[in-house]
């Protein structure tokens, strides 16, 4: 008898990509699957797991009657800092070593090793740049299925990168062509992306090796995703509707559930422990709310470059004094790793200057602060889960992209969009100090306040009753809860 169809509660696996920004839409996602009625395992890595309780407690690890954590090792040695791993190490690891402590893990919990209460394993959900856990899902002969934590837009030119490189517009020829307005070149020939430039595209073609690890690693990565059961994004239809259209009319890909954002409730607040465990790994200051409380609406600028970014010292000083000039309050999140191979310390003088219109924090709730009717504005580098949940806040943004598909978040948040203003790569203060004036007080940034607003009432309404999100989740439970792909 096929697992898939035997008797019981249904038993999703959940793996994400073991980094802070992949591990919060797999939680999430997890966690409202378990309020639905699923039986959920959370695969966390060894070393994310450690550093779990490390920043939330034993408790956070906790196994709940339906709500269960497991680990594999990552194949890389811990670190010796609190950090997220090299990304590129890390890709080339956990494709290379997770697939057998991972197949282990599914055969373990489905054997009378694990407790009698725990049903057979019906399908699994792992991050889109894991798919080695599809070969696992065919092996048992259940529905193996890709959340891609990207937007959209992302996503797709993921899938077109064969095509750059069959255009020979990747790897580089040399490196002048960072410089020398190469990227400027329109990329028209993708379904459904107008507007677009080869610097738009996710940041890893910008390489003069053709055995550059991300770029093949990714290749590899999307061709697997047209092998899956079925694909979930984290976005809602109307914001990428054209895309999305066009690219289900020209790639044989499998069924796509946009479910997003994944941050508005699909369910009423779960019970039973699921609202004491989290996902940050990073002990997050609860002052930023207490101190958020005490300013008036729309008057505070939040700065959080993410889990992975990491800037120059020279960079960090430019945004210092460039939010210092502008003369506004703003809460920034200042990691202890965000400056590369240094510390982040910042002039003498800036604490003085900044003194009662400024708070620095290691690391916030940041779904919290962004709803919070103090925050007027998010200095962001363009993440897919910061910018979705600013769309969500319907908060303005300042896009600072650093890597990865941050560059297409960040031109579709500010041409198609009409919400953020892009700052340059090469940071300057005065720079920063103009465009944090414009989306604060600007005629701008009042139309991009408007327009922001409205983004939020459509993620709403896709999130509500009878809305595209909510009957794309409720198809996909009633997939996952039948097991018929």
């Amino acid at each position: 008898m096929d697992l898939a169809v035997a008797a019981g509660k249904p038993h999703v696996v959940c793996i994400p990509y073991p980094a802070q920004g992949h591990i919060n839409p797999m939680f999430r996602l997890a966690k409202i699957l378990e309020s639905k009625g699923f039986h959920i395992t959370f695969v966390h890595s060894e070393y994310n797991h450690q550093r779990l309780i490390k920043s939330r407690g034993p408790k956070s690890v906790e196994n709940l009657p339906d709500f269960r954590f497991e680990t594999i090792p990552d194949g890389l040695p811990s670190p010796e800092n609190d950090a997220t791993q090299d990304i590129p190490s890390l890709c080339q690891s956990t494709s290379v070593n997770c697939l057998v402590p991972f197949r282990n893990l599914i055969t373990k919990l489905n054997t009378s090793l694990t407790p009698s209460n725990v049903p057979p394993v019906t399908a699994i959900i792992s991050d889109g740049v894991m798919s080695f856990s599809l070969q696992v899902a065919k092996e048992l002969r259940i529905p193996g299925i890709l959340l891609w934590t990207t937007s959209f837009c992302g996503f797709a030119a993921y899938l077109h990168y064969p095509h750059l490189i069959q255009r020979g517009l990747t790897p580089l020829k040399d490196e002048t062509q960072l410089t020398n307005g190469y990227l400027d070149a329109p990329i028209d020939w993708i379904p459904g992306m107008r507007d677009i430039r080869l610097r738009d595209i996710p940041s890893f073609i910008r390489t003069t090796d053709p055995n550059d690890i991300m770029v093949n690693y990714l290749v590899g990565e999307v061709g697997r995703a047209y092998k899956a059961s079925a694909i979930i994004l984290n976005t809602f239809d109307i914001i990428e509707n054209e895309l999305l259209n066009a690219i289900k009319t020209h790639l044989p890909l499998p069924p796509i559930y946009t479910i997003g954002p994944l941050q508005l409730p699909h369910s009423p607040t779960p019970k039973n422990g699921l609202n004491s465990i989290g996902s940050s790994l990073w002990k997050e200051d609860p002052e930023c709310l207490n101190w958020l409380d005490s300013k008036q609406p729309n008057s505070v600028v939040y700065v959080n470059f993410g889990s992975i970014t990491v800037m120059t010292s020279q960079q960090l000083v430019e945004f210092a004094w460039g939010l210092a000039n502008s003369k506004r309050t703003f809460l920034w999140v200042i990691r202890p790793d965000l400056v590369l191979g240094d510390s982040a310390v910042l002039p003498p003088d800036f604490a003085t200057e900044t003194k009662n219109r400024s708070l620095l924090a290691s690391w916030c709730p940041q779904v919290r602060v962004l709803n919070h009717p103090s925050v007027g504005g998010f200095l962001t580098h363009s993440g897919w889960n910061s910018t979705i949940e600013s769309v969500s806040a319907g908060v303005p943004m300042i896009c600072w992209p650093f890597f990865a598909e941050q560059q297409t978040n960040c031109r579709y948040v500010c041409v198609h969009w009409g919400i953020g203003m892009e700052i340059d790569s090469n940071v300057r203060r005065d720079d920063v100090e103009s465009l944090v004036t414009e989306l604060m007080e600007g005629e701008k940034g009042k139309d991009m306040r408007m327009k922001a607003m409205d983004w939020k009432k459509k993620a709403d309404q896709a999130n509500a009753p009878g809305g595209s999100s909510c009957l794309n989740f409720v198809k996909m439970i009633e997939v996952l809860r039948s097991s018929k792909f």
